[in-house]
């Protein structure tokens, strides 16, 4: 068992050691601040890594639900919370948007730290630990492989406590806000002031702080799925720093890591965004200028078969086809005529498929498509489409 002693400092680091990956961290936050985006995308992705984020800091915990459950409990009526996991995801996500409001003048005391605590475990585990209330004495906690003992209940934990708070309030305001995080993170955990909830409370914690970083107005990071993802490296990280008399040189590198490997999948999902905003700003500019009325009528087709994969991402042929045979309804024979708007859609580049089971395929629109194009080529692509009812695809 090993035991918690109060640090002889509070941030305390191999700076040079660091450098790199604070490096990455800062230019993956910078990009993310800085790269163009439209609101929806942000809230859309917002509400995706809230809902990452509230699902690996409970799974760290071991919370095991399925992915109907967790929907259930982020956005179901809360009487119908059936287990412990469910309340705690509820729990968690009124939390992290109760901290996405907080300004960022609110300082960073213990009242603030509590009452992470207490929203945290009120509902879910209120039934063993007193929300918001550090541990009395002779309320010990073990914890992590190896296992760890948190501060002794009583006397020592309110003391290192209020130490903690006052290094975050003076000394750690000497570093990197992104250091200033993961540092607040890591002693919260290695203290484990309550009885339950400590991991959850200093995950949370470490997000408010990386908010204040520069990501409130544009992104969330969801720390916590990397933590969940990398959990052997999670738990070591924070041993090997307890270890080393809590110097955070260990567990700074895995955590910053994380905002890059983390930040850097937010970017590809804006930057992916981007790319089908290109691609459909440029569907409708071709496909509603072309010059017969039987042209447009096509083309409008066209544009629902585009719309639906862009929306959806890569779909089985039989799927669109039940999605969009409705725009086919008036013709003679409507399932030849769809078939051949995606001939004709992969012949001008604009989308491709792969064959799956049987007579079935996949298709995907490519989104690179808008760099390959001109608006001459396009029209010189439609012109040599086959004019013939008997395409090869179709035999």
């Amino acid at each position: 068992m090993i035991r918690y002693s109060i640090p002889p400092r509070w941030i305390g680091y191999d700076g040079q050691a660091i450098m790199g990956a604070l490096a990455n961290a800062k230019a993956t936050l910078l990009s993310l601040q800085t790269i163009p985006y439209q609101k929806q995308w942000v809230e859309r992705l917002q509400a995706l890594e809230l809902k990452r984020e509230v699902e690996g800091t409970s799974r760290i915990e071991g919370a095991d639900f399925t992915e109907h459950e967790l929907d259930a409990a982020l956005s179901g009526p809360p009487d119908r919370l059936v287990t412990r996991s469910q309340r705690q995801a509820r729990a968690a996500v009124e939390t992290y948007r109760w901290i996405a409001t907080l300004p960022d003048d609110r300082p960073v005391d213990g009242t603030l730290v509590r009452e992470i605590h207490r929203r945290m475990v009120t509902g879910a585990d209120d039934d063993h630990c007193p929300p918001g209330v550090l541990r009395k004495q002779d309320d010990n906690v073990t914890f992590g492989q190896p296992r760890h003992r948190g501060a002794e209940g009583g006397e020592e934990v309110n003391r290192a406590f209020a130490l903690l708070i006052a290094a975050i309030q003076h000394e750690f305001r000497g570093h990197d806000p992104i250091v200033q995080a993961m540092a607040a993170h890591y002693h919260v955990a290695a203290m484990h002031p309550f009885l339950d909830g400590n991991g959850r409370t200093a995950r949370a914690l470490e997000a408010l702080l990386l908010q204040r970083a520069g990501l409130r107005h544009t992104a969330f990071v969801a720390m916590s799925n990397y933590y969940y993802d990398e959990k052997p490296g999670y738990l070591k990280a924070p041993a090997d720093t307890r270890a080393q008399g809590h110097d955070l040189t260990p567990f700074l590198l895995f955590a910053l890591k994380g905002v890059a490997v983390q930040g850097g999948r937010l970017l590809a999902e804006i930057r992916h965004e981007m790319q089908k905003e290109v691609f459909r700003n440029l569907m409708f500019r071709l496909f509603t200028s072309m010059k017969t009325k039987r042209q447009r009528v096509i083309g409008e087709r066209q544009i629902k078969i585009l719309n639906l994969l862009l929306d959806s991402g890569p779909m089985a042929w039989d799927a669109v086809w039940k999605m969009t045979r409705g725009e086919y309804a008036q013709l003679q024979f409507p399932a030849e005529a769809a078939v051949r708007d995606l001939v004709n859609l992969e012949a001008l580049g604009a989308v491709k498929r792969d064959h799956l089971e049987g007579w079935d395929f996949r298709v995907e629109v490519r989104l690179e498509w808008p760099t390959e194009i001109t608006e001459t080529e396009f029209f010189e692509r439609l012109k040599k489409l086959p004019k013939g009812k008997t395409y090869p695809f179709l035999r």
